[in-house]
């Protein structure tokens, strides 16, 4: 059975006011040292997960593209050594789209990156400025140019539901980014994330998130517009054409083994859930002392990995088959799905049955961490 790998790098050259991710602004970067602890935690991985090849690998972060071409090759000669390559293997990097990242594409793609996952966030310098982004619009694409150039599969980032956005905006920023050809996007909206400088804003009543209603009109918007350009919506802020849908990503969404290493990274492999240490120095200090850089590794549950199947899959667009997801974890089929709130979300159009496939129909989409809370089996959650 195949399986993913995603690799995290905690760096940034600043800290995005609406980020919450696992990243970290530092002067200096001992990229020897870590060389030597992410190829020892990846050694770690292998070990437990032998004979599997690799049918994805992921860098995340963090801001990956500052790694040096050479440490991303060379992590990769060494996930080629330790797993073997499925054919036809994607790996992705996340770049941000500056002219200094966007110098070392030409490399990165030599070191065998086959697609790459732009930063763009927004197409306006003000928006931009206010995200706390360093590049700017010509930066951006001047970078996408580039990036197409040099790798197969390019797909870019916007955030939309803003502060003061309207449909107006939106559609005219969306309908530009469809036209420059990539023929992937993910299109999130802005959430005020807990720990963030936003949110620090919001509470302070210095900024004033979109409202739910007007928040949910720029979703339907931005589901009417990719489906129109040929990139629909195959999972709730991803959009693609058929065939270019993020093969990595899916891993998470069908709830497939992966294996994740470097700062805070997360794994989900043999029904046990992994998650390293989040300070890169900590990470560090792990690695030296027991050989990987895990903070924590716990067997799941049956329930539990049911439960996260469920939640997981159906932000596809394609569904989940609850009687063969039921049968994975050994439950009966309306254990891991209320039958009752089935039938009441399916009578009033969010969800429909296509034979064994379950899914959040257009009308249920807007409403789909609602829909979910109510979905899952209460004996599920207790169990």
């Amino acid at each position: 059975m195949a399986l993913a790998l995603y690799i995290h790098w905690p760096f940034c050259l600043a800290k995005c006011p609406y980020c919450d991710f696992n990243s970290h602004v530092r002067e200096r970067t001992d990229i020897t040292a870590w060389e030597t602890a992410l190829l020892a935690d990846m050694r770690h991985e292998a070990q437990v997960t032998p004979g599997r090849p690799l049918s994805s690998i992921f860098f995340g972060g963090g801001t990956p593209s500052l790694m040096p071409p050479a440490l991303v090759e060379r992590l990769l000669r060494e996930a080629e050594a330790l797993w073997g390559f499925a054919p036809g293997i994607e790996i992705t990097l996340e770049a941000n789209p500056s002219s200094v990242e966007a110098a070392n594409f030409a490399a990165l793609a030599r070191s065998g990156i086959n697609r790459v996952s732009l930063g763009l966030q927004a197409l306006d310098d003000k928006t931009l400025k206010f995200l706390g982004r360093l590049h700017d619009v010509s930066e951006s694409l001047v970078a996408l140019e580039l990036a197409q150039a040099h790798f197969g599969r390019v797909s870019f980032d916007l955030i939309y539901a803003r502060p003061d956005h309207t449909p107006e905006l939106w559609e005219a920023e969306l309908k530009r980014a469809l036209g420059f050809g990539t023929g992937h996007l993910s299109l999130y909206q802005l959430t005020i994330e807990p720990g963030t400088r936003f949110a620090t804003l919001v509470r302070e009543g210095r900024l004033h998130p979109l409202d739910d209603d007007q928040a949910a009109d720029l979703f339907t918007l931005t589901r009417e517009l990719t489906a129109a350009a040929g990139l629909p919506a195959y999972e709730t802020s991803n959009h693609a054409r058929p065939g270019e849908e993020s093969r990595h990503n899916l891993t998470y969404w069908r709830y497939q083994d992966y294996v994740g290493i470097g700062p805070g990274a997360h794994g989900r492999r043999l029904g046990a859930a992994t998650v390293r240490h989040k300070k890169p120095e900590n990470f560090l200090r792990s690695v030296d002392e027991q050989g990987h850089g895990i903070a924590e590794e716990k067997a799941l549950a049956p329930a539990d990995q049911a439960m996260e199947a469920v939640l997981m899959g159906l932000r596809l667009s394609e569904g989940i088959e609850p009687a063969a997801l039921a049968a994975r974890f050994g439950f009966a089929a309306d254990d891991v799905i209320d039958p009752a709130k089935r039938e009441f979300y399916r009578n009033l159009g969010h969800l429909a049955q296509e034979g064994d496939l379950l899914r959040v129909t257009e009308q249920g989409a807007p409403m789909l961490e609602a829909l979910l809370a109510e979905l899952v089996p209460d004996a599920l959650v207790s169990a």
